[in-house]
């Protein structure tokens, strides 16, 4: 005669955390080999499934952690640049500027060689008037 004992859900589920905390030394390998041997629903498949979906939790929070310093640090260079960009902007405006004063003194600079060759020209017909009056 066979008796079937069968389990209460409380007991099943001492169970699965009893063997949880069995798996948590165990290596990923070992407990995929250890759900795939066992049927779905089976306390075994349970608890291997809770131990991975547990380190799986672990790892997200951790790359969520990381991540959240990465973007922390992106933040940080970002505005750096920005402050970089803006220096730039400034320093070409204000290079901008003195090639503008440049051009115009060069301007200037280049009426006062014309004025100056003008004069030259007509004190040199003049004295060439004056040497020719003289003759």
């Amino acid at each position: 005669m066979a008796v079937s004992i069968e389990e209460t859900p409380a007991a099943g589920a001492d169970k699965v955390h009893a063997l949880v905390q069995l798996l948590r030394s165990r290596s990923y390998e070992e407990i995929r080999q250890r759900m795939y041997d066992n049927p779905p629903g089976s306390p075994w498949w349970s608890a291997c499934k809770i131990e991975l979906d547990i380190r799986n939790g672990e790892q997200i929070a951790a790359a969520l952690s990381a991540t959240s310093h990465v973007l922390e640090k992106l933040r940080g260079s970002t505005q750096h640049f920005e402050q970089l960009a803006e220096t730039l902007h400034e320093s070409t405006k204000e290079v901008i500027d003195m090639l503008a004063g440049t051009k115009e003194a060069g301007r200037r600079l280049e009426i006062a060689v014309y004025v100056t060759i003008g004069i030259t020209l007509v004190q040199l017909f003049n004295l060439i008037f004056e040497v020719f009056r003289k003759r």
